[in-house]
């Protein structure tokens, strides 16, 4: 622990990430693609494999023997893919004598040179034991820690581009952190995110491609949250078919591995082209044992190829009956401005930032916005009526001037149709919770309001028609918080027109206000019902929307998978005189 504090004192600590879509520093040497990311197949040597790989624009992982010149011969480019890291620097219990890592680096790097025949070689070391490992670590996996970054600054030193994979999430908390930071300045950190096809496949085009790139990016996030740049970080996908190793897993039939194959490319993709990362892998292609002879893998490999670029694979031709759709599923259908896309409705940003303006809080925008879309799908509202509302409103509130209506939406930061969609929002909600079943309020749980509550006003008032505040009878005891407010300013004696969310009334102040303790139970069990009703509706629409949202979801595209949260959210809050009671 001593030797990271020390290290943490040289080089102090690495500055913030930066997501910048800069091509890593081997790219375009040694016949590598000068792209962002640069694309990596781990190589086997087996015929069926030779004829996908061994082109321009393909970078293969060799190891021993002819392979790598015999890709090079066909137009790939190779770099080296150590599967014996262990043998180098140890492992986590038993770590390598330091005293030894100079001598094993020097050989090491030779022999990879030998094998890419390149003087500065990519190196994949295959892999980082206890990448998770919390601190403080034993001695034994800190003197682990110790050489594996001895051996990486070793072969950096000498002009190779060490490439370090990680089988698990890693702990960066503590002096972890510190060791993370001082790798990542000598090898490339690559996480091998391993999804089972079959999990993809069975959510789905839209969610199965979203959780790849949620993954996939929680992933670089793990590093960057850390201060690693994304362009010291790489991702590792797996098409083993071994169960249990991320890849087919079983899949079945093979051509729904072909379309998951198709969907990590796409997600991959997309995640690096955001995040800026230096390289992207495949894992799993090596018919090594039984259960890894699997004839569907060269079609498999056609498919991730083909889907990164058509001129690597014909997928179409080469598989019967293939999907070759490049956008279900994709944000790539997303159309310009567009934050999301739920079913052929779209939420830009610009109405999102508009609403912002009222909100103070784009989140807040957002899920307002969505709950709108969704609701109004569900429970369209006619305009006549929003006017009819917003007519009341000037009538009610501003005495009748639309000046003065104009000049308090400006305060609150609102437009007119903004406020007009917030009124909307009131009248759909109301026919909805009018169709929502709703269990009657109890006579305990009358008796528990009515003393829980008694300094609520309520007034003796009559309505036609017969409004649901007043129990959906023409006269009664209005409750305060439940009837409109204006009913609690209304003169003794005084008619008045109202309209609410439920409907316009005519209604006339019978008595003064008085304390709901002031009324005996009997009297008042009829307005306490109405009001517990009037909750229990709102608990229901509640669970309603927030059910329509959700599900609404499973199906919608939003950019950078960025989703709102469902949610009932109230706009009046923001401009009470728009509240229709």
């Amino acid at each position: 622990m001593k030797r990271l504090v020390l290290l943490a004192l040289l080089f102090g600590a690495w500055p913030a990430a930066a997501r910048a879509a800069t091509p890593a520093p081997y790219a375009g040497q040694c016949g590598l693609p000068a792209t962002q990311p640069v694309w990596m197949e781990f190589g086997y040597q087996f015929p069926q494999f030779n004829a996908i790989l061994g082109k321009a624009g393909i970078v293969v992982g060799v190891g021993s023997g002819n392979y790598g010149a015999q890709m090079r011969a066909a137009g790939a480019a190779t770099v080296y893919f150590d599967l014996n890291f262990r043998n180098r620097v140890g492992t986590t219990t038993a770590p390598a004598d330091p005293s030894l890592i100079p001598g094993r680096v020097q050989s090491f790097f030779t022999y990879a040179q030998q094998q890419t025949g390149c003087a500065n070689p990519v190196i994949a070391l295959n892999e980082l034991s206890g990448p998770g490992l919390v601190t403080p670590w034993s001695d034994n996996n800190a003197q682990y820690r110790a050489d594996v970054l001895a051996f990486v600054q070793g072969l950096a030193a000498k002009g190779a581009y060490p490439e370090l994979l990680l089988p698990s999430k890693p702990y960066t908390g503590a002096d972890a952190g510190v060791w993370w930071q001082q790798v990542s300045q000598y090898a490339e950190l690559v996480r091998e995110i391993y999804v089972p096809a079959p999990s993809t496949w069975k959510l789905g085009p839209v969610l199965g491609n979203r959780t790849l790139r949620m993954e996939y990016r929680q992933a670089v996030d793990d590093f960057t949250s850390i201060g690693i740049p994304a362009s010291r970080i790489g991702i590792m996908i797996s098409f083993a078919t071994t169960p249990g190793y991320g890849g087919r897993n079983n899949l079945q039939p093979a051509s729904a591995w072909y379309q998951v194959a198709k969907w990590q490319a796409l997600a991959a993709k997309e995640v690096a082209a955001e995040t800026g990362i230096a390289s992207v892998w495949s894992w799993g292609w090596g018919e090594w044992n039984a259960p890894e002879q699997d004839p569907a893998k060269p079609y498999a490999m056609c498919a991730w190829l083909w889907a990164r670029s058509p001129a690597l694979c014909d997928a179409p031709k080469a598989i019967p009956n293939f999907d070759a759709s490049l956008t279900e599923g994709q944000l790539s259908v997303l159309p310009a401005g567009a934050q999301c896309l739920v079913g052929k409705q779209v939420l830009t940003n610009a109405a999102i930032d508009q609403l912002a303006k009222l909100t103070g809080d784009r989140e807040t925008a957002y899920s307002a916005l969505y709950e709108r879309l969704v609701e109004s799908a569900a429970q369209p509202v006619s305009s006549s009526d929003v006017l009819a509302a917003e007519r009341a409103v000037i009538r009610q509130e501003f005495r009748g001037s639309r000046a003065l209506y104009l000049a308090a939406l400006g305060r609150a930061g609102a437009t007119v149709p903004e406020a007009r969609a917030i009124l909307a929002d009131q009248l759909r909600r109301a026919h909805v919770e009018a169709f929502l079943p709703s269990s009657p309020p109890t006579a305990s749980e009358i008796a528990t309001f009515y003393t829980s509550y008694p300094d609520l006003e309520v007034r003796l008032m009559s309505a036609t028609p017969a409004p649901p505040w007043l129990g959906s009878r023409t006269q009664g005891l209005a409750i305060q918080d439940v009837a409109p407010d204006r009913l609690f300013a209304l003169p003794t004696g005084r008619s008045e027109r109202v309209l609410t969310s439920t409907g316009t009334f005519a209604v006339t102040a019978l008595q003064d206000a008085a304390p709901l303790g002031a009324v005996p139970l009997g009297r008042a069990r009829p307005a306490i019902a109405a009001a517990l009703r009037t909750f229990a509706q709102g608990v229901a629409f509640e669970s309603w929307t927030v059910g329509k949202q959700s599900a609404a979801l499973t199906t919608a595209t939003c950019a950078q998978d960025d989703l709102p949260q469902p949610a009932a959210v109230d706009l009046v809050q923001y401009v009470p005189f728009l509240r229709l009671g």
